[in-house]
């Protein structure tokens, strides 16, 4: 039995624009520290996943500079989806990829784009989840403790226990609002973090059993007829083609910390600030600036008496928000005409 990973870095460059593009989405870009957020996702697999087992899988304009800034991984682990399809069909085609390799793999799956906290954690809690999976023949998501009642990810309310410390689901809960969030956190749900693990084997039973999307169009995935399975699949996300609608799905509780780092404002959690509370990134000089995230990738940045501001100059572009309505930014190029969200 072999352990592969399988990383999503695809990513259209919306979530932190002007640094941000359709070229240098989110991943990579080093927002949580010196190394792009992809090199980090493999540099923290060490000791668990050889390169030679991880498989990236990503769009083809993202395919050139993804192996560039993984030289350790195969080329040919690079993974170009012909069309966007969403994490389902993606991971079904890792998958797929990784059995064709060896039918008894197993495969860890994960997204480019995180901040983890503490790398040794991390791989021992994806190294449970594993033995979980290869253990008790089910699909696993590991469930991060959480550390605030955020609206913006899901949450899994733990079932009944099973050997090994981990616990079936018992539901799902996608994005409550502050109260149910606070209610659940109470109650011992955890964060739906988007790390999972599964067998080959079990993870095509659910397929055939529940992805009713996707189940038809795996015949020719397994001859090796990606385009036509990407062709003509419904793009539809994992959670809800398998680990919503599959009765043999189980939760690790996974104790590290974690972040999705969604917006600009996110920043403030994941990099080191300075004593005012900023995070300042370049060529900036703040004097009583509060509580900012302060971004220059070009030219200078001053920020004099503000608060809770995120001031991001790159590309030709400055853009001014505050860390709450950072959230906001695909809503605000939305309504941006084009020649104002095109980098120079």
């Amino acid at each position: 039995m072999s352990r592969w990973a399988a990383v999503l870095a695809g990513g259209s460059g919306t979530r932190f624009w002007p640094l941000s593009t359709s070229e240098t989405p989110k991943q990579m870009l080093p927002l949580a520290g010196h190394d792009p957020l992809l090199v980090q996702t493999v540099k923290r697999l060490s000791g668990l996943i050889a390169p030679a087992h991880t498989l990236i899988i990503t769009g083809a304009r993202l395919a050139e500079r993804t192996r560039q800034l993984l030289p350790e991984v195969p080329a040919d682990n690079v993974l170009i989806e012909p069309r966007a399809a969403s994490t389902g069909p993606a991971l079904t085609w890792a998958t797929a990829v990784a059995s064709g390799k060896d039918p008894s793999a197993s495969v860890l799956a994960m997204h480019a784009d995180w901040f983890v906290g503490d790398d040794a954690a991390f791989r021992a809690s994806a190294g449970d989840a594993l033995d979980v999976a290869e253990r008790h023949d089910v699909l696993v998501t590991v469930g991060v403790v959480p550390t605030r009642a955020d609206v913006g990810y899901g949450y899994i309310i733990p079932g009944d226990p099973m050997n090994g410390g981990a616990r079936r689901v018992a539901r799902f809960v996608e994005k409550p609002d502050a109260g149910r969030a606070a209610e659940l956190i109470k109650a011992g749900a955890l964060w739906n973090s988007g790390l999972f693990a599964w067998t080959a084997a079990r993870f095509f039973a659910e397929t055939e059993a529940v992805a009713r999307e996707i189940a038809p169009h795996i015949a020719g995935l397994r001859r090796g007829d990606a385009a036509g399975f990407f062709r003509d699949v419904t793009p539809i996300a994992v959670d809800v083609s398998h680990f919503e609608r599959s009765r043999k799905v189980a939760v690790v509780a996974g104790k590290f910390s974690w972040d999705d780092v969604g917006t600009w404002g996110a920043l403030v959690r994941v990099r080191a600030r300075d004593a005012d509370g900023n995070v300042v990134v370049g060529n900036v000089a703040a004097r009583e600036a509060k509580d900012c995230v302060l971004w220059s990738d070009e030219g200078p940045v001053v920020a004099d008496g503000v608060q809770g501001l995120v001031v991001v100059r790159a590309n030709g572009i400055t853009l001014v928000t505050t860390v709450e309505r950072s959230q906001f930014l695909k809503e605000l190029l939305e309504t941006l005409p084009a020649h104002m969200k095109e980098s120079k």
